[in-house]
This record gives structure tokens, sequence and C-alpha cells, in this order.
């Protein structure tokens, strides 16, 4: 029976840990497996911690990837749990050598900081579109919901249940392991706050909104994920400057809608990244002119605001270009409050364009790059 005994440990081996994204024969899950003379295949597995959330989909996965076997008749799945020394080297495996990187993503990442001057203007709501966008041209995406005190991208990326919880992220001794979404990782206050606070304001004030963001970007293990976005607070506040402390190579992609009080307040969210060493990749418009059906053009929030904003950056010396226009859309606000991005409920709505061939205009290399071409946008290795 050794050689069936082995093919069910390189089918089993080869099931994929739903929050790790990686094959849990490569982090030491697999414990004892045989056949036995009724072909029935035994498979131990060890799971990371006590209570892990995906555990029934892990054993449906790996009962599933032995029955697939040929020859094998029937399967047991015997799940245990790693003890404290075996947790500790997963860990220890996972993050790799600490004095190579200072974040819990690889040094290779492209880092994007989506910001906006105010409120209001759909910067979550296209923050969330871009990173499935990305996922979907097959890179590895992180989103780091950094709006503490205005988070929604819980709601947005559809993790959040009937109440509006979103689920507590895993836990593997002091490493956090991010819920994923559409194929993106995703972690925000939000998943933090205890039911009873679920809907309660988060006020928080500078040392502590500090040092958030800090664990957000060393203690979660994103993985060697190609591009991270982090959806910034509007204005120019304590966190915009705790990211450019922490992040000075990422790019900035500054958001903003055509009305020139948005206008305004968007030239100088990007003025202030500048003075924290960040670049400012582009300028996206967002709730611009839509056509209706008519043919007729519906300019709510007037028009060319997003140019206005690219020619006041660009006065500085550095070219920043009008990266994308998206157009006013109710199925982007119904797709957002449903929690299924535009981009996966509806990728022929005139935003989901825009922002799909935004995607394409910044996305990174599979392996991570050092720049997006034209766009000039810095990747590397965070401070």
């Amino acid at each position: 029976m050794s050689t069936l005994d082995d093919a069910v440990r390189e089918a089993v081996g080869a099931v994929v840990d739903p929050e790790l994204r990686q094959p849990i024969a490569s982090m030491d899950m697999l414990r004892e497996i045989r056949v036995d003379q009724d072909a029935t295949a035994h498979v131990g597995v060890a799971l990371t911690v006590v209570g892990c959330p995906m555990s029934e989909k892990i054993r449906a996965d790996v009962e599933a990837a032995a029955r697939a076997v040929p020859g094998i008749q029937d399967v047991a799945v015997d799940v245990t749990v790693m003890n404290p020394d075996e947790r500790m080297a997963l860990v220890a495996k996972l993050r790799g050598s600490r004095a190579s990187r200072t974040a819990g993503f690889g040094p290779r990442t492209t880092v994007i900081a989506v910001t906006s001057g105010k409120g209001g203007v759909g910067k979550s709501t296209l923050t969330a579109n871009l990173a499935v966008a990305f996922a979907q041209r097959g890179l590895r995406v992180g989103l780091i919901d950094v709006d503490v005190h205005g988070f929604s991208i819980p709601g947005l990326m559809g993790l959040t249940d009937e109440r509006g919880r979103a689920p507590h992220p895993t836990r593997i001794d002091d490493m956090i392991l991010p819920p994923v979404a559409h194929e993106v990782k995703t972690i925000s206050i939000g998943m933090f706050l205890r039911e009873q606070d679920t809907g309660r304001a988060v006020a928080w004030r500078g040392p502590l909104l500090h040092r958030t963001v800090q664990q957000f970007l060393t203690d979660v293990h994103f993985g060697d994920v190609d591009v991270m976005l982090l959806d910034m607070p509007p204005g120019t506040g304590d966190i915009a400057i705790t990211v450019g402390q922490l992040l000075p190579t990422a790019g900035v992609l500054v958001v903003t809608t055509p009305q020139p009080a948005a206008v305004d307040v968007a030239v100088r969210s990007g003025q202030v990244a500048r003075q924290t060493g960040q670049s400012v990749i582009g300028v996206v418009e967002n709730m611009a002119p839509m056509t209706l059906a008519d043919g007729t053009v519906l300019d709510l929030f007037g028009a060319d605001g997003g140019a206005r904003a690219a020619a006041a950056l660009s006065a500085d010396g550095d070219a920043v270009p009008l990266l994308a226009s998206i157009p006013l859309s109710p199925a982007l606000r119904a797709a957002g409050d449903a929690g299924t991005p535009i981009v996966a409920a509806d990728p022929l709505d005139p935003a989901a364009v825009q922002i799909t061939a935004l995607a394409a205009a910044l996305a990174p290399r599979r392996r991570g790059a050092k720049n997006l071409g034209s766009t000039g946008l810095p990747g590397g290795p965070p401070a």
C-alpha cells in the first residue's frame, strides 16, 4: 500500500489553506497518512489553532482530495491541533527573516495609498473595487482599511453579516491572518470590535491611531502579495502622517469629485503626502458626468475636477496624470451596499469599465515591481 499512501499524501498535501493560501503540506499540517486493506485512506491533519474557522472547509477539501485518488474507496479524516512548538515553528516559517522585512508583506510589494481631501467622494468604494480588479488580473492583493474612524471596507467587500458584524481574524500566537474576500486579503479595525461595540464610533486619538496602523503593517500576515492597497482616511491628519513615516515609498492615488470644494482639499492631501516623502502617482475623478439612456449628460457635481487637481499637483514640478474619470453609477452604489464590488457584479457597467482600466494601468508585474512604467509608482521595501 505504500504507493497508494504516497499518492494520497501528494493529493491532500496540495490542498490550500483558505486563510494562509498555501498548500497544507508546506505548512507541516499533515500527520499520519495510511491506506488500509479495505482501501480506506486515513488522513491526519493538524490545524493551526483551536476553533479554526476554516476547519470544516479544510476537512472537506482534504476528504475530497483523498477520494479523488484512484483506488481509494473511503476516507477518514482525523483533525487535531498543532502544539505550541509546532505553531511557533510555523509562524517563524511564514514570517521568514525579520531582518529582511519590517511589514507583514513582502519587500517587493507595490504599495498604493488611496487618499482624498474630504469624505464622501467614494474613496473607499474605489479602493475596494480596485483591489478586486487587481485580483481579477491574477495578482496577489492585500487591502488595509486604515480609515479607523470611518471604516467601511468590511461591508464593501462583503465580509459583514446581516447585523453588520465583521469576522474576527484568526490568530496564530501573535500573528494575525487577514480574512479573504473576492481573493483579496483584507484587514480593518471593524474586525476587532467586540460584538456589543458594532455600529459604535471609534473615538481614538493620535498615539492609539499610530499604534493601530503600525500593528496592521507588522502583525498582520499578508504574505508576499504583489500589491497592497491602503484605504486612507480623508484629510491630512494623524494617520496620513503615520503612513507617510512608516511607508515613505508608497505611491499615493488621490481621489476627488469634480466639484471645486473637493478638488481644493484633494490637492492638499497630495501635498501632505509629498511632504512625508511619498510620491503622487495620479488622480482619479469619481462621480464624473454620466450619460443617460436618452443621450443627455448628467453632471451632478460638475466636470473636469480631476484634470484641475492633476494640473494643480503637477505645478510643483512633478507631472501628475489624471488616470481615470469614473462616471456616476447607481449600480456602483448598489453593488457596494450589497458587498459585491461592481467590477465583479457588473463588469460592463461604465464605472466598472473605468476601474478595470485603471487597474490595468497600475498593475505591477506578477512577482512585484519597483515601478509601474509610465506612472512612476515606486515599490520596494517599506521603511
